[in-house]
């Protein structure tokens, strides 16, 4: 039986990182993209072939998925994992800095989708996950421009898991929550960079510092990369997947309590509980 081919966005690190070598493990024929190349030598020494893709670019995207295409016919999976946290009061982060947010993790994950659904959809089968967050379901104070992306992709994928039902193609969406990868403290260093010495300086040390606690190994939002990776391959797998695998320390307890708090009372609870980490 040949083995299925899977696509995998943001490789160079992190969850992207991981799920390519998950996957490789689980049997798939497996191309890991990223821009930076070079963090993705190591992945080669798994038979895994890395290529150059930025989802800024609509060349790039294109030229990756005519690659897949060309040397299989096909794309089994595609796992839409590139994205970054961009924080800030929205009055001080430019407006340019909030469409790359939105290019990068909403319109790049959009495109890459557009790019092998005709394959998918000949074929009658296929597979899109969407690696979203727990926050694309809660938020935090100075991350409008990012849990507006994280929001977008929820409900896109929802959108899309109806559209593409009568092809035969199934749309996942994972949400972890932190990962102990350098993902939190570029975000926390950006954060502080666009306000950390204005007025909303006092909240963005807050943040900053809850942001950094998950880049580290036993912190209590801090969940291994290849956790989230082992669900990625679980939802590539399962015969009928789940429509969202939250994953993580914390991640069902925080969906929970959204779920059930109102808003004013979660505003309260989830800001004296950043306060702590950031203590």
């Amino acid at each position: 039986m040949a083995s299925r081919i899977a696509l995998v966005s943001g490789a160079s690190t992190g969850i992207g990182f991981e799920t390519a070598i998950a996957l490789r493990s689980a049997g798939f024929t497996v191309y890991a993209g990223a821009r930076r190349v070079e963090k993705m030598e190591p992945l080669k020494h798994h038979g895994i072939t890395v290529m150059s893709l930025d989802v800024t670019s609509e060349e790039s995207m294109a030229s990756a998925v005519a690659l897949v295409e060309a040397a299989h016919g096909h794309i089994d999976v595609l796992i839409n994992n590139a994205g970054y946290g961009s924080y800030g009061s929205l009055e001080e982060v430019p407006l340019a800095e909030g469409r790359r947010q939105f290019e990068v993790n909403v319109m790049g994950l959009a495109r890459m989708t557009q790019l092998v659904i005709p394959g998918m959809r000949a074929a009658r089968s296929g597979r899109i996950i969407n690696v979203t967050s727990i926050g694309g379901k809660i938020y935090e104070p100075l991350g409008a421009w990012y849990h507006g992306t994280k929001f977008a992709v929820e409900g896109m994928s929802d959108s899309l898991r109806l559209e593409l039902k009568p092809h035969g193609i199934d749309v996942v969406i994972i949400e972890p929550s932190g990962t102990n990868t350098e993902w939190g403290t570029i975000a926390g260093e950006g954060l502080l960079v666009a306000s950390g010495g204005g007025p909303y300086s006092e909240q963005a040390h807050v943040v900053a510092a809850a942001l950094a606690s998950t880049s580290g190994a036993g912190h209590v939002l801090s969940t291994p990369a290849r956790v989230v990776a082992k669900a990625i391959v679980r939802a590539a797998t399962a015969r009928r997947p789940r429509t969202r695998y939250p994953v993580g320390r914390g991640a069902w307890s925080v969906l929970a309590m959204r779920r059930i708090l109102p808003d004013r009372a979660f505003d309260a609870v989830f800001w004296n509980f950043y306060k702590r980490l950031a203590g």
